[in-house]
């Protein structure tokens, strides 16, 4: 006959479970502080692109406004005035018929020894043609004059008449400014055409 005493308490392994259950609660809090981690971070992300989208959307409304300032300001007249000035020049580029080297030769040949050429400006008239201006430095009115006789002694610049500018430098010299037609290969001699012979002699 078995003998058993209902009343006592059955022997549990409590170590084991305690042991268990402070893993599954350390995983828990783990897991939570990594997602509320997670979410703050991507909320503070999302407040700096926010603040940059917002920067940024104000920058462009600043840009735009001084753009359209800038606009604003632009002469028209003076956008046609650099247009004209640009055709002129393609228009001589295209034309060929103004060389650096052949007018500085020329200017070197007629260049009195007292007068020193300071600036050079060609542009194009479309009634005169090619218009040079020319700025000289000289000891005196008479180097100037000289030098205007002879270019006009080269047959290649014309309407010397008047001075644009004249004034004394702080070195005592005399600086003119001129302005002049240009026409190179005017002056060259350009041989005559032989006549033709006479119908009869042709067969002669």
């Amino acid at each position: 006959m078995i003998r058993t005493n209902l009343s006592t308490r059955p022997f549990y392994n409590e170590r084991a479970v305690h042991f268990w259950l402070l893993v599954t609660a350390f995983l828990v809090v783990a897991a939570t502080m990594f997602n509320v981690s997670r979410v703050l971070l991507y909320s503070r992300s999302d407040t700096q692109l926010a603040t940059e989208a917002s920067r940024n959307e104000a920058h462009a409304a600043d840009l735009r406004q001084q753009a359209a300032r800038l606009r604003a300001t632009v002469d028209p007249r003076q956008v046609e005035f650099a247009s004209t000035e640009a055709r002129q020049a393609n228009d001589l580029i295209d034309r060929r018929t103004f060389s650096w080297t052949e007018l500085l030769n020329t200017l070197e040949a007629t260049l009195p020894d007292d007068v020193r050429i300071v600036a050079i400006r060609p542009k194009l008239d479309k009634d005169k043609g090619i218009v040079l201006t020319i700025s000289v430095v000289a000891r005196g009115s008479d180097d100037v004059d000289e030098f205007m006789k002879k270019l006009e002694t080269t047959g290649e610049f014309g309407d010397l008449g008047a001075r644009i500018d004249e004034h004394v430098t702080e070195q005592g010299l005399l600086e003119t400014t001129l302005d002049t037609t240009y026409a190179p290969g005017r002056h060259r001699i350009v041989a005559p055409e032989k006549p033709a012979p006479p119908p009869g002699a042709r067969g002669r």
